[in-house]
């Protein structure tokens, strides 16, 4: 999210905004300044090509089911294809999760609803499109099940990941 603030004050540094844009901007900023449901650890980075392009993989503990941890691969476009691409706020919503136990697990107060709940969020543009973890809680099966998905205010993506955490008891 850093690198997405740097971009924008590098563009006000270049080009002149009317009132109106920058009150847009600024708008934009206070969006991607908002908490996120659990925070995400940058656990490894692979280069794809010379192009700057990369996989970065992040490690996501549940915050609401403790000894639960999620590991999350998503492609990050490098500044050499944003350039020749010409979409210089995107990446793209391809992503990958693995879900496992890493510890006793403790399930806290989460929504039982068949939407479930958010885990986590991170923005893949400026504006328009997030990446997202949900949480659903398969009561029938005693399992819980994450979701890896990208959000966008149109033309949404049906690419998306699932992994599943069972909730026995070993031995019963």
């Amino acid at each position: 999210m850093f690198s997405v603030l740097q971009v924008i004050f590098r563009m006000a540094d270049i080009m002149t905004f009317s009132a109106k844009t920058m009150r847009f901007l600024g708008a934009a900023l206070a969006v991607c300044a908002t908490t996120v449901a659990a925070q995400a650890e940058e656990i490894g980075k692979v280069d794809v090509d010379w192009l700057g392009n990369d996989i970065v993989i992040e490690a996501v503990a549940d915050p609401k089911v403790k000894g639960v941890t999620c590991h999350l691969a998503y492609f990050d476009r490098g500044l050499i294809d944003r350039v020749q691409k010409g979409n210089w706020f995107e990446d793209p919503s391809n992503s990958s999760i693995s879900c496992r136990q890493t510890g006793p697990i403790e399930v806290g107060d989460i929504d039982r609803s068949d939407e479930g709940e958010n885990v986590f969020s991170e923005r893949r543009s400026v504006i328009f499109k997030t990446l997202k973890v949900k949480r659903i809680f398969d009561e029938a099966n005693n399992t819980l099940v994450y979701i890896s998905h990208s959000q966008q205010v149109q033309d949404g993506s049906a690419k998306m990941s699932m992994s599943t955490v069972p909730l026995y008891v070993p031995g019963n």
